[in-house]
């Protein structure tokens, strides 16, 4: 096992510095500038978009940013961070949030081409993501599959046992020799018992489920951090100099190994976390019933805003204000744990424990949902379906019994191979995603409601927008 880790860590690493992190920073700076940073322009339009309402039995703008947001809103938000801050320093925060501004507008881009080309399942929901425009547009159906299996493979299976990890390991705190006990087996039993009973109740279940999770889950931690801040408030500015000090020494920009740095590490824990341009949440867009495929790209700006700048904020306050020892050989989630509870007592580590819990479980459904749709790209046949959630079932059931270094190495992988995959394709198509801001800015310029027809701006490969 340890040479199995090795070779992970090995491809984990040449994949993230010479691949993953330059794809990542020119697609942010060629996006931003060519949308002429619609994060910043239209960010408005995207508030009033979740507002808008969808027929009844469709999802609604909303309810798929809320599946989005409980995939993105993950353990790796708690333990992700805290692991950046750990190997990295503090410098990793800055980075983290520069990365989710130039990021937002790779999620416009590649959520708004997710819902021009989505198309109607049999009952007449809407399903899309990269696998899909990547088929229309570039007429590639080959790499539409690999896509497809690489988003199965990395969100079914890696991700969700990551996820399925940090929700049994936040049980240390309470269980002494805990992985060496029967507990493990134990929530992974009750936790895949209960993902196996939401899965198969179909992507609505999984919105409404989404809908009422991941915001109390994000408002109570939001708070805790909160709390926390003020308590420690004339500290604040020590730490906000902290972070960009050390996110520009030397040591942080050029450390040996570089994937010890703060760059490289607030890069990759950022877009684990918001996950913009990595092709994941697209296919949650594509899902949305709305009057133009622009709203649903504007959605997804917000999403990466409150994911980055909100939520993965609140832990680096947290771990940072705290002065918990950083202590490389424990556990991310036990590490935040302790921070919270010298800060606000036992309390505080009850509140993580039930962040976690949220998190964990919001993200492997949302995970889940991604993977589905892809699943059904590469053969939608309904037997094939029900074996593929039966080995979601147990990939969850496992990851709460699996080691740290494989879970985070194998889904670091994926989310490279991903992520490279769908930049280089967004790159190159892009420009469709521009043709339909245009045509969403020209309409409303005009004081109309923007409506959107493919023949507007030249399309006639759609389905639903003909």
């Amino acid at each position: 096992m340890d040479i199995f880790n090795y070779i992970l860590e090995s491809i984990n690493k040449q994949l993230s510095v010479y691949l993953l992190i330059p794809l990542l920073i020119l697609a942010g700076i060629y996006f931003s500038c060519r949308t002429r940073f619609v994060q910043f322009r239209l960010f408005k339009d995207a508030f009033k978009t979740l507002l808008q309402k969808s027929e009844k039995g469709k999802v609604s703008s909303f309810q798929s940013l809320m599946i989005s947001m409980a995939s993105r809103i993950g353990v790796g938000h708690i333990a992700g961070i805290t692991f950046a801050i750990v190997i990295g320093g503090p410098g990793a925060v800055f980075w983290m949030w520069l990365m989710a501004i130039l990021g937002s507008a790779s999620a416009f881009i590649e959520s708004t081409l997710a819902q021009i080309y989505k198309i109607r399942d049999e009952k007449g929901n809407f399903r899309g993501g990269p696998s899909y425009y990547i088929q229309k547009v570039l007429n590639k159906k080959w790499l539409g599959i690999l896509f497809a299996c690489l988003l199965t493979a990395g969100y079914a299976y890696g991700f969700n046992m990551l996820q399925s990890y940090q929700l049994s390991s936040s049980l240390e705190y309470y269980v002494p020799n805990y992985r060496h006990s029967v507990y493990p087996i134990i929530v992974g039993t009750i936790l895949a018992t209960v993902v196996g009973l939401v899965i198969w109740g179909g992507t609505h279940r999984i919105a409404f489920v989404s809908k009422y999770i991941v915001p109390v889950m994000s408002i109570t931690y939001m708070l805790l951090a909160i709390v926390i801040t003020i308590k420690n408030f004339d500290k604040v500015p020590g730490m906000v100099a902290l972070i960009f000090k050390e996110a520009f020494s030397i040591r942080s920009l050029l450390a040996v190994p570089f994937y010890r740095s703060a760059l490289l590490n607030g890069i990759k824990k950022g877009l684990f976390s918001n996950e913009a341009g990595m092709g994941s949440a697209p296919n949650a867009a594509a899902t949305a019933d709305v009057p133009h495929p622009v709203n649903q790209g504007l959605a997804q700006v917000i999403s990466v805003f409150i994911d980055t700048m909100m939520i993965c904020s609140a832990t680096a306050f947290i771990v940072l204000l705290s002065g918990v020892k950083l202590n490389e050989g424990a556990s991310q989630v036990f590490i935040v744990q302790q921070a919270a509870k010298m800060q606000v007592g036992p309390f505080g580590a009850h509140v993580i424990l039930f962040a976690v819990f949220s998190f964990a479980f919001a993200s492997i459904i949302g995970n889940y949902c991604y993977a589905e749709s892809n699943v059904l790209f590469i053969k939608n046949d309904k037997k094939v379906l029900n074996v593929f959630r039966a080995t979601c079932v147990l990939a969850v059931f496992l990851g709460a019994q699996a080691g740290a270094n494989t879970v985070w190495n194998f889904s670091d992988i994926f989310m490279a191979l991903m992520a490279t995959v769908n930049i280089t394709v967004i790159l190159l198509i892009g420009g469709i995603a521009i043709k339909a801001m245009n045509d969403y800015t020209s309409q409303r310029k005009s004081g109309k409601t923007p409506v959107f027809k493919a023949k507007n701006i030249g399309l006639d490969n759609t389905e639903v927008w003909k």
